[in-house]
């Protein structure tokens, strides 16, 4: 049975901190991706956690390795919308590194996390 504390999860910790970090540097995009780019990275880093969160209620373990796959999705998801934006003058490389760092923690970590649920 899965259920889960996800506060107790290190993935689920350095996801939520991203959101953060991410909802900061996105206030640099122009207006006019409000509802476009913008919206995107947003929900792209929220999900990361939300799906980590969600998982941790499922009543086995194969269910929260489903979102965590949707989990692990969302962060490949952010790393691309982030390099459009760095492609677009939005953002720096510089600006995304920490940013670029921390993501390839959480995908570690959500993956090393589904392979011990699958065993």
């Amino acid at each position: 049975m899965a259920k889960h504390n996800f506060k107790e999860i290190k993935a689920w910790q350095k996801a939520k901190s991203l959101v953060y970090i991410v909802y900061k540097l996105t206030r640099q995009f122009p207006a006019e991706e409000k509802y476009a780019l913008t919206s995107q990275v947003k929900r792209a880093v929220v999900s990361i956690s939300s799906n980590i969160a969600e998982g941790s209620g499922r009543n086995t373990n194969n269910d929260f390795a489903h979102f965590l796959d949707i989990a692990l999705g969302s962060a490949f998801e952010l790393e691309s919308e982030l390099l459009v934006a760095i492609n677009l003058d939005f953002l720096t490389s510089n600006e995304c590194e920490n940013i670029f760092n921390q993501l390839d923690e959480v995908q570690k970590l959500i993956v090393g996390f589904q392979n011990y649920l699958r065993k």
